[in-house]
């Protein structure tokens, strides 16, 4: 039978919970705190900047004289790797999120470009030109490794983006003539035409975090427009619907936001929309260009505990990986008939 000492811890344990719990809510109700990096041309040559997911706090995190530009960031949030030419060339390099120590991952003289980090954080894929034409290649994190993905001397690959599950990269081909969003396997495999459209659909896919969709850029109306199609290339549906150009669409890292550059006001600018279109809204306020909008990961934040007879569960989330911490309290004995 339950003692008077169980009694009182599963209430106080409960009592935890359910405090949490309400804290957990209020604090997390929305998708935690995200940022933006993004490239402008504010300071004369094109930098990688970042901002707040609402357009506030932009700093300049490369402060470079040459051009950077394509961000990425890693999985974790820590580093965000991105395309420079400070080595006359254009390569792959990969700085911390604060924008210190700078690397240079490729030191290659073809022009690499437009880098891709995989969901574990263990390999980059990027685009490269070290063969005559534009190719996908994969490496590791830290440069090693470098390996044509593509081998397609008759077409040109670009933009690779990686599947949340990392089996599967999406990319631009002009395999058929004009530019098609193709599908691999993560070694190269299987590569598929998902669009097939003679307008052509020019570049930037990019998997919702659920992995059922990808949004590219196409002309099919007319003019650069943000799409968004079912991840086996089916129901291709027009978000934008504007006559100003629309471009490099990437995901919010909770799949509810979608950020994309326009010129719709002029000059290039970023904007964000709700993954359906809706609400477009103008992040950046500024004369020169800003393009090649990325996300953050989602920032670590706490889920509502739950109280079952004496059990609370903790669970933060981190970029998708999710780690729980159990402590349980529960009632072991049976009951039983007292004897005198």
């Amino acid at each position: 039978m339950l003692t008077q000492k169980d009694s009182t811890m599963q209430k106080l344990l409960s009592t935890f919970a359910i405090t949490v719990g309400f804290a957990a809510l209020g604090a997390t109700a929305a998708t935690a705190a995200t940022k933006i990096a993004f490239s402008s041309q504010r300071d004369g040559n094109e930098e990688i900047y970042v901002m707040d997911a609402d357009g506030s706090n932009q700093t300049n995190l490369t402060n470079n004289s040459s051009h950077d530009e394509d961000p990425t960031w890693s999985p974790d949030g820590t580093k965000i790797a991105f395309t420079s030419v400070r080595d006359i060339n254009y390569e792959i390099y990969v700085m911390d999120a604060d924008g210190s120590n700078p690397t240079n991952l490729t030191n290659h003289s073809g022009s690499d470009s437009i880098p891709a980090w995989s969901p574990d954080g263990t390999k980059i894929a990027f685009t490269s030109t070290r063969t005559g034409n534009e190719e996908i290649y994969v490496m590791d994190a830290d440069g090693s490794n470098q390996t044509n993905l593509t081998n397609s001397p008759s077409s040109w690959d670009s933009s690779p983006a990686w599947s949340p599950d990392g089996t599967k990269i999406a990319f631009s081909s002009s395999e058929v003539g004009g530019y098609e969003i193709y599908v691999m396997d993560a070694d190269g495999s299987n590569q598929t035409n998902l669009t097939n459209d003679p307008s052509g659909d020019r570049y930037s896919p990019a998997w919702s975090p659920d992995a059922t969709q990808i949004v590219f850029t196409s002309t099919r109306d007319g003019n650069y427009e943000i799409y968004v199609m079912d991840a086996d290339g089916s129901n291709p549906t027009n978000l934008t619907n504007h006559s100003g150009g629309d471009y490099t669409a990437a995901w919010s890292a909770d799949g509810t936001q979608i950020a994309f550059a326009t010129n719709r006001d002029g000059n290039h600018e970023i904007y964000v929309m709700d993954a359906d279109g809706s609400n477009p809204t103008r992040l950046t306020n500024d004369l020169a260009t800003d393009v090649d909008p990325a996300w953050s990961p989602a920032s670590p934040e706490l889920v509502p505990a739950i109280s079952i007879y004496g059990q609370i569960s903790l669970v933060f989330l981190m970029g998708g990986l999710a780690a729980m911490a159990v402590l349980r309290r529960q009632q072991q004995r049976r009951r039983t008939p007292t004897t005198r």
